[in-house]
């Protein structure tokens, strides 16, 4: 899976905001892309959320995404937002 690191500097994104920014480059090179797992750290949120638990280490929403055809790895600001494209 690619990972795409995005660091924002001189203004802070809300999670909307950092979306609309990884869809944007997961889209780049895939207008199909679609959004298959995500987690908003600041919230403690993420989806699938019936993904709990930890697979070796992972987190369970991002061994789903990796599992279910993701394609490309978007982090905003050192992973405080993540999305997972296929």
């Amino acid at each position: 899976m690619e990972r795409i690191e995005c660091r924002l500097t001189g203004c802070v994104v809300d999670f909307e905001q950092g979306k609309a920014i990884a869809r944007i480059i997961a889209e780049a090179d895939n207008p199909l892309a679609t959004l298959m797992s995500w987690c908003d750290r600041d919230k403690g949120a993420h989806s699938p959320h019936c993904l709990q638990c930890e697979i070796k280490g992972e987190p369970g929403w991002e061994v789903y995404g990796r599992n279910h055809d993701g394609r490309v790895r978007i982090s905003i600001d050192d992973d405080r937002f993540v999305f997972i494209y296929s």
